[in-house]
């Protein structure tokens, strides 16, 4: 009996990958998703920037809390994250911002269920004093502590991922409407901004207020003063990283437009706006 053809063949998969706008996307996709998963995993340290820079903390006083750079190291990649998404949406539009958001939300869910499983597993008898003699004096339990973080994190996170995402995408292009090719900076820093503000809140709020107190045995939801504190410092540091991050933005648009050329570049933004 003879095999029917597949029209997709080795040739025409080449063609297709020859093509500087399905490259540009691949690329920019495989950053963004692995800046998203990254970021969810480093994100159980917490650390001082002002000590990491040799300073005093600075103990801001924030709705009557003092406040220092404590933070989440997922906030170095975050910032990152949304300019990736401002890209992206510049050279093909909301559906390719809302596809990859999506697939975002599904690949961080599967990479927390396959880590859940991972904690499951029994160590092996000589695993947990292997690295003793590094002061690490039970690695089963250090293992545990870093990668198993609670349901209500993970449903904050991914709550907050797709709210800010939607929201991003929403002000970049009512702004892009009005102001037109014109300021670049206004539109991606001003989604970021305000998109990063959601971000911020509801991922805090979510892991460490409500689902405390709506679901038993997950300890006390933190007071409200210090719900705020901690969403307010942090959205500070994010607010001041969005605006250092504009000429970074300029400077990759400057590179894709000379990968792309202008005439497809231009195409490219055209239909994305469409």
């Amino acid at each position: 009996m003879a095999h029917s053809t597949n029209p997709t063949t080795i040739k025409e998969v080449a063609d297709i990958l020859r093509n500087k706008g399905v490259r540009l996307f691949l690329i920019l996709s495989g950053f963004f998703i692995a800046n998203v998963l990254v970021a969810e995993f480093m994100g159980v340290k917490i650390f001082s920037l002002e000590r990491t820079f040799g300073s005093e903390p600075v103990n801001w006083l924030i709705f009557g809390g003092k406040w220092n750079f404590d933070m989440t190291a997922g906030v170095l990649l975050w910032p990152v994250v949304f300019v990736m998404t401002d890209i992206i949406n510049e050279y093909y539009g909301k559906r390719g911002v809302q596809f990859l958001s999506w697939l975002g939300a599904a690949l961080i869910a599967y990479a927390f269920f396959m880590m859940y499983n991972a904690l499951q597993l029994t160590p092996a008898d000589w695993w947990p004093t292997s690295q003793t003699s590094r002061g690490v004096a039970d690695m089963h339990a250090s293992y545990n502590a870093i990668f198993g973080q609670g349901l209500g994190i993970i449903i904050g996170s991914l709550s907050a991922f797709i709210l800010s995402q939607i929201l991003d995408v929403t002000i970049f292009h009512t702004i892009k409407k009005r102001t037109g090719e014109q300021r670049l900076w206004l539109r991606s820093t001003g989604s970021t901004i305000f998109s990063q503000l959601i971000d911020t809140f509801v991922v805090t709020s979510i892991a460490f207020y409500f689902y405390p107190m709506l679901v038993s045995g997950n300890g006390e939801p933190w007071p409200v003063r210090q719900l705020l504190t901690v969403c307010t410092g942090s959205y500070i540091y994010k607010f001041t990283v969005a605006w250092l991050m504009t000429p970074v933005i300029y400077g990759v648009h400057k590179l894709i437009e000379s990968y792309l050329g202008h005439e497809l570049a231009q195409e490219m933004k055209k239909r994305a706006a469409e």
